[in-house]
């Protein structure tokens, strides 16, 4: 348990389903006030389920994460729900496969837009309201270990390039805002089986195979498999970390 933690709000994106709703269920565990941004109208539905289940106050807000003005109004709700936020998870993030060569231009947008604008729009109203309160808060952006290498067989240069710019986003807004008492880090989940990955490895065995077969610990990861590590990012027992991006895959990266 992280005592500290009970009592505080947190902002999760993407947070309808998937890993964003698994981190959720993580918070709400330790007494978080959780607010659920979606573009998913369910967003709805996965805020009753998690106050019913954990007993803790939650909102929800459906939002396009690509939309500034959008995600501000999103924040000034959640706010006006349950207080000022001072913890926040970007979770929301899409990938579009295709060959570089082919792939159109708006579609590379999209990807970058989702991924990098909408991790930057959370991020900026976040700190606009944990400055203004005056007390630490911790921001946890969601990579990917494709910030760091390039997976194969399949391509997806719009994803690799948009993860690592959340990861140098992270750096760079934790130096910007540590002497405010924000702190800023990313996780960089390998192989993880989330809700939209299982859909795709029950839809293609052989790769998900080939995926596995390269992963040291054997698996690919659960969304469980996430919670510590977001937990004790989200914790003042971490109050002098920040500016990371810690890979979490299973050791994957480190063959």
């Amino acid at each position: 348990m992280f005592a500290d933690l009970h009592g505080r709000t947190a902002v999760i994106t993407g947070g309808a389903r998937g890993l964003g709703y698994s981190i959720a269920t993580a918070l709400a565990a330790q007494g978080v006030q959780v607010a659920l941004l979606d573009l998913l109208p369910t967003v709805h539905e996965s805020s009753e389920r998690l106050a019913s289940e954990y007993g803790v106050r939650t909102s929800a807000h459906t939002v396009d994460v690509t939309d500034a003005t959008a995600v501000e109004a999103a924040f000034s709700a959640a706010e006006a729900a349950l207080g000022a936020p001072s913890l926040l998870v970007t979770a929301a993030g899409i990938t579009i496969w295709g060959d570089s060569v082919d792939v159109p231009a708006d579609t590379w947008r999209k990807v970058l837009a989702v991924n990098l604008d909408g991790t930057f729009f959370a991020a900026q109203s976040f700190a606009r309201r944990a400055i203004a309160a005056g007390r630490p808060a911790s921001a946890v952006f969601i990579s990917s270990m494709s910030a760091f290498i390039v997976n194969q067989p399949q391509f997806q240069a719009s994803y690799n390039a948009s993860k690592a710019a959340v990861s140098h986003l992270a750096s760079s807004l934790a130096v910007e805002w540590a002497p405010s008492g924000v702190r800023v880090n990313a996780i960089a989940p390998g192989y993880f089986l989330s809700d939209m990955t299982r859909e795709f490895t029950e839809a293609n065995p052989d790769l998900a195979a080939e995926w596995t077969a390269d992963i040291p610990a054997g698996r690919m990861g659960q969304p469980e498999d996430l919670h510590g590590l977001v937990l004790l990012l989200a914790s003042d027992a971490s109050s002098y970390l920040t500016g990371q991006s810690l890979v979490i895959d299973g050791g994957y990266t480190a063959l």
